[in-house]
Formats: structure tokens, C-alpha cells, sequence
């Protein structure tokens, strides 16, 4: 009997699994603000050079003559952002004048912004423009250095402290350097507190995941983890919905951050799960919280009729073999771990990589940047819904799969689209984007499957920091099409395609089938099923020969 059996017994997706599940997901959607916050807070205005210092506009009513006069335009008649005229050019405004040979100089005195929608973002405010302009990507990379941080940290710190104290940590750590974000007067502090704000990403999203599964019977672990993918959704289209509303920077740095509070103190109601407890000797702390799931679930008398010895029948096979403390090298130390940690780092830098070099600056699909944001979120639901729908009928390897394959395809098909078809380049990025979404939710949860729970918080920890590499790599693989144009959504394309074939080659199917509890339990399950095939591979063939051999002696 395995442990999922038990979670049956005591009412399997009852309402303690829908209640925990919808808390831990309320945090993880809102968590997507913060990663796409940036694409507001730093967005950049249209701007131009402030005018001389020893010159005003005084000398003419005309404001418009005013910047002909002292802006250069660039090809596409707009004013240059950061060169100015070294003295008003009057000439200019006469008809059939040339700027030609006409002296500039960098914005010495400063940039004139265009607050029309943005009234503030750190770009205005610390100047992040023309010479300092990587620094708005340089506070992105900053953030996904925490992510990555994170992900080697809180992953080890989970499987040996559990789950939910550093859940609890990374909820209070969230709110108070978010909002001390908000508050901050140098660019510099800004990055400190982004860094801590990184951080915590994957904190709350591994253990959330690996809760939300630990407590979730086999049936129930499908729909789970995808409503994870649905949360993380929800919060794209959040964010669009409250940046349109609150345009300062501060103040929606604020908005998205004070939830957590509230997070915070709830989670300390989130018991910590059992499977954890158990592989750890706190055997009578998971008897309380599975006569707690019980109650709630309706099934008190069974859950008074658990003792010790009761729940150690269905997971003393499980767990007979469980090692009291691991390190990172028993992610390899395994033929069968070895081959699922080698292939899943290729899958999530890949799927990382492409999902974050679509979704990061909306400003270069040259619509409104609240629209966009929103149907990059809203793209999301229907492909989802389809990825539901086939990792419970068909399987997670064979979506996982396809979604990477057919990403990698939209990204390259849409370098063939001409430029001045911007919506239909707008329309056909979200597609590519919207199964990137589903393959990395999807990814999530075979992950979290595939690995056995006594090392599953740090196989998904490991996994994670291959993906944050992957979000570090997206800005420099961009950077690439200012060599060549078709060199960033090749490069984009093409690592999405080959993660998908490796899925298909390398990962097994663990669809319908119970959480492994030992890394000993999981050599064994593989080597069970390759002498099963090579039992029934061996019975075909002496089939094949007792056929072929039958028309020989009706012969003979």
C-alpha cells in the first residue's frame, strides 16, 4: 500500500485539497506580477535631450519650432533621444533646410520625458536612458540572480527543514523588501531589494508545488498542478489590469507587494506535509495533520482510528530504504536519477530561455504595452486547457513534448513575418508564448513526479536554477540580433525544439502513476519495468519463431 492510498481513505480530493490548494495558488498568481513587473516600473517613455542651459524658450511661442530647432530627427522624423543641436538651429524652420554637418552633443542637462502614460518609472527618475540604458536591463538580471539564488537555496533548505518554513520565510521576505522597494531613493538600493524580492520566487512556487502534489491523491495531482499554470495567468492579466490603473511606479510596487502580509500570516495554518514528516521521523506531528485533513474532509472517525503504526503499514515499504540526509550528488549518484536530472536541466534552461526572451520587453511589438500584456496572459487559458486536458488523457511526457516543439516552431516561423505586420508578429509571439506558459506549468508538475520525495524539493531546486540560468541567458541571446536579426529567434526556436525531443527520448511517463518515496524505491520501480519488457520482448519473439516454424512442419 502506498501513501496515496491513505489520502484516499481519508477522502481523497476532499475539501481540505481544494481549500489548501486555492491558498497555496492565491500567492503563486500574484507572485507573475512582480516577474513582468518591470515591463511597467522601468518602462521607457518617448524622450528627448533637455534644452541648453544657457538658452530658454522664451524666444518663440512655438513649442514645436522650439525642439525643431534644438533636436535633431532621426529617419523616422522623431526627435532624437539623446543628441541635441550645440545651439538652436533657426534655420531649420525654413523650408528645404538641412541639418547636414549641424553640430550636436550628448544630453548634457538632461532628457524631457513623456508622461502621457507613464508618470513615473525608474527609467525617469534615475535616468536609465541613451549610455545608461542597460542599466533597466541590468535591474531585471539582478532579479532573476535572486531567482537563480533562490532556487539553489530554498530547494536544498526544504528537504531539510520542510516545506512550509521556508514557504512562511519567503512570504514575509516578499512583503517587506517589496514594499521597502517602493520607498527606496537609489538605483542601487532598488537592485538590493530586487534581488531579495527574486529570491524568494522560488521559495513560494517549489514548495507551494511540492505541497499542493504531497497532499494530493494521484487523481488529483494532474488538475493541481495545472491550476498552478492557471494561477500564474491570472496574475499577467491582474498586472496588466492594475498598472493601467495605477500609473507611478511606487505605488504599484507597493500594490503587488502588500498582499503577501496577508499571506503571511495565514500560511502558518498550512500544515506541513506528512510525507516530508514521515521520511524525517516526526511520525506523531503527521498522524495530527492527517487527523486534521480527516476532520475537515469529513472522515473523523477514520482519522481518530490513525495511530503511528497504522500509518507506517502504508509507507513502511516506501520508505524502508530512505536515507536521513542527501546532497546534490545523489541527483547523480544513480543511473536513473542521473539520466532525469541530465535531461530535465536541458528542458527547463531551454523552455526559461525562449518563455522569458518573448515575455520581457512588450515595448518592441510597438502596441500598447497594456494590451499586450494582457493578451500574453489571456493566450495562456485556452493553450492550458488544452494542456489539461492531454496530460490527463494522453500523458505528461508526450505534452511536455509537443508544446516545446511547437513553441520552438512559432518563434522560428515568426522571423518570416514582415515588420510592418506588427500585430500579426504581435499575435503569432503570444501563441509561441502561450505554449511555453503550458510546457513550463506542465513541467513543473512532471518534474515534481518524477523525482522520489526524498529528494524531490531538491531536484526541483536544481531544476529551477537551469531555469533562472535560462531567464540570466534570455537579454544576452536578444543581444544577438544586433549581429544578425535571425540569430535570436533561431537561437530561441531552436533550443525549444531540441528540449521538446528530449523530453520525447529520454523521460518516462508517469501518468496515473503513484509518487516514488525513495531514490531506491525509483531504481528498483525502472528496473522492474525493463525486465518486464525484456520478458515480454522475449515472449514475442519466440511467438514470431513458433509462427514461422508452423508453415515449415505442415511442409515437411
Amino acid at each position: 500500500m502506498a501513501f496515496t492510498d491513505l489520502l484516499d481513505a481519508l477522502g481523497g480530493v476532499g475539501r481540505f485539497q481544494f481549500v489548501y490548494t486555492a491558498l497555496l495558488l492565491l500567492p503563486c498568481g500574484l507572485l507573475a506580477c512582480h516577474t513582468f513587473l518591470q515591463n511597467f516600473t522601468a518602462a521607457a517613455p518617448p524622450h528627448h535631450c533637455w534644452h541648453p542651459a544657457n538658452h530658454t524658450e522664451a524666444s518663440t511661442n512655438d513649442s514645436g519650432a522650439w525642439l525643431r530647432a534644438t533636436i535633431p530627427l532621426n529617419q523616422q522624423g522623431v526627435p532624437e533621444p539623446c543628441q541635441r543641436y550645440t545651439e538652436p538651429q533657426w534655420d531649420l524652420l525654413k523650408s528645404n533646410a538641412s541639418s547636414h554637418g549641424v553640430a550636436t552633443e550628448g544630453c548634457k542637462d538632461g532628457w524631457v520625458y513623456d508622461r502621457s502614460i507613464f508618470p513615473s518609472t525608474i527609467v525617469m527618475e534615475w535616468d536609465l536612458v541613451c549610455e545608461a540604458r542597460s542599466l533597466r536591463d541590468l535591474a531585471q538580471s539582478v532579479y532573476m540572480s535572486g531567482v537563480l539564488v533562490g532556487a539553489a537555496l530554498f530547494g536544498s533548505l526544504a528537504d531539510r527543514l520542510g516545506r512550509k518554513a521556508p514557504l512562511v520565510w519567503s512570504y514575509l521576505q516578499l512583503a517587506i523588501s517589496g514594499a521597502a522597494t517602493a520607498y527606496v531613493g537609489s538605483f542601487s538600493a532598488y537592485c538590493v531589494f530586487r534581488f531579495l524580492m527574486g529570491m524568494t520566487f522560488s521559495g513560494i512556487i517549489l514548495n507551494s508545488l511540492s505541497l499542493v502534489v504531497e497532499w494530493m491523491p494521484t487523481r488529483g495531482r494532474t488538475v493541481a498542478g495545472i491550476l498552478l499554470g492557471f494561477s500564474f495567468t491570472l496574475g499577467q492579466l491582474i498586472l496588466a489590469g492594475v498598472a493601467h490603473l495605477i500609473r507611478p511606479w511606487r505605488w504599484l510596487q507597493f500594490a503587488v507587494s502588500a498582499p503577501f502580509l496577508v499571506f503571511f500570516l495565514y500560511s502558518w495554518w498550512l500544515p506541513e506535509s506528512s510525507r516530508w514528516l514521515l521520511l524525517h521521523g516526526k511520525s506523531q506531528q503527521a498522524v495530527q495533520n492527517l487527523r486534521k485533513v480527516a476532520m475537515i474532509n469529513g472522515r473523523k472517525e477514520e482519522g481518530e482510528r490513525l495511530t503511528i503504526e497504522v500509518v507506517s503499514s502504508y509507507i513502511h515499504s516506501e520508505f524502508a530504504s530512505v536515507r536521513t540526509s542527501n546532497s546534490i550528488l545523489d541527483l547523480f549518484r544513480t543511473p536513473t536519477i542521473r539520466k532525469v536530472t541530465c535531461c530535465l536541466m536541458f528542458v527547463w534552461f531551454s523552455n526559461s530561455v525562449a518563455y522569458y526572451g518573448l515575455a520581457m520587453d512588450l515595448q518592441k511589438f510597438g502596441l500598447s504595452i497594456y494590451l499586450v500584456q494582457a493578451l500574453f496572459g489571456i493566450i495562456d487559458i485556452p493553450a492550458m486547457l488544452v494542456a489539461t486536458t492531454t496530460m490527463i488523457y494522453v500523458g505528461r511526457r508526450a505534452t511536455v513534448a509537443s508544446f516545446l516543439i511547437l513553441a520552438g516552431l512559432m518563434v522560428i516561423a515568426n522571423m518570416f513575418v514582415p515588420e510592418d505586420l506588427q500585430t500579426l508578429r504581435t499575435v503569432q509571439a503570444a501563441l509561441g508564448k502561450g505554449c511555453l506558459a503550458s510546457s513550463f506549468i506542465c513541467v513543473y508538475l512532471f518534474t515534481g513526479e518524477l523525482y522520489p520525495t526524498e529528494i524531490r524539493q531538491m531536484g526541483m531546486g536544481f531544476a529551477s536554477v537551469n531555469a533562472r540560468l535560462g531567464g540570466l541567458a534570455a537579454p544576452l541571446v536578444t543581444t544577438l540580433g544586433e549581429i544578425s536579426p535571425v540569430l535570436t529567434p533561431v537561437s530561441f526556436g531552436a533550443t525549444s525544439v531540441l528540449a521538446g525531443m528530449a523530453v520525447a527520448c529520454f523521460l518516462t511517463e508517469t501518468r496515473n502513476v503513484p509518487l516514488v518515496e525513495t531514490i531506491a524505491a525509483m531504481e528498483r520501480r525502472v528496473k522492474e519495468g525493463l525486465s518486464k519488457r525484456d520478458t515480454e520482448h522475449k515472449s514475442e519473439e519466440i511467438s514470431l519463431q513458433q509462427l514461422g516454424a508452423s508453415p515449415l512442419k505442415e511442409t515437411i
